[in-house]
């Protein structure tokens, strides 16, 4: 059966996963890392792309994006990996892609996945005992939305601010949130709605975006189809 294309819906948010090729690490060192965020940045910026959390691991990077214009997504993918792939081949005496074939990515409900998706990306470092706690890890937002710096790569989704009425509100409960780990059922969930490429949400949100794209929001059943009688 030949490959669906990606789901990407201007407007809505993005769970986006890169990972490495043949798990290879992607960044060797600081330096890649601060590189890496700076083409993210530009990239993000020249494509209208809004950046809500992310986290760069030794072999993947995690990202909760919205893209204001259609196409916007993979315009944004593929420019951070062109500013980033030739100067990290350079730099390293390597050559190639860095990537495991493309992106995976897929459309949350905010309402439903926000936070959870946050969490997900955030706690990665904690995951694999980089860092006791996800404010910790330097390559992360973790620490843009505790409060303990400021990323401007960063920009709140609308629903974000329910966490609370002030900053200081909002900071002191996304801490909270940070110390419990996401279930392992919810980690399953968007690893495979990635894998997959479809949406999670209310029954109503993925009727909606199917009036919104051509692409199947919903696998088809499994099993052969029924013969007609």
């Amino acid at each position: 059966m030949a490959r669906l294309p990606r789901l990407a819906v201007a407007g809505h948010l993005h769970l986006v996963i890169q990972r490495g090729d043949g798990a290879k690490p992607v960044f060797a060192d600081d330096a890649d890392r601060h590189f890496y965020l700076g083409a993210l940045l530009h990239a993000a910026r020249a494509s209208a792309v809004a950046v809500h959390a992310y986290a760069l691991m030794d072999d993947q990077v995690c990202l909760l994006v919205t893209p204001a214009e259609h196409g916007a997504l993979g315009r944004v993918m593929q420019r951070v990996g062109r500013d980033y792939v030739a100067p990290f081949n350079l730099r390293h005496g390597t050559k190639g892609s860095l990537w495991a074939g493309r992106f995976q990515s897929t459309v949350l409900e905010p309402s439903g996945y926000l936070l959870a998706a946050i969490r997900f990306i955030e706690q990665a470092p904690v995951r694999v005992a980089l860092v006791a706690k996800a404010q910790d890890w330097p390559w992360s937002s973790a620490a843009h939305h505790v409060g303990h710096q400021a990323s401007p790569l960063i920009t709140e989704h609308v629903a974000y601010w329910q966490l609370g009425n002030t900053p200081f509100e909002r900071e002191a409960r996304h801490e909270l949130e940070l110390q419990r780990l996401l279930p392992e059922r919810q980690l399953t969930e968007l690893e495979n709605a990635a894998r997959g490429g479809w949406p999670l949400g209310s029954a109503a949100f993925v009727a909606a975006l199917g009036r919104a794209t051509d692409r199947p929001v919903q696998p088809p059943p499994r099993g052969r189809p029924r013969r007609a009688i």
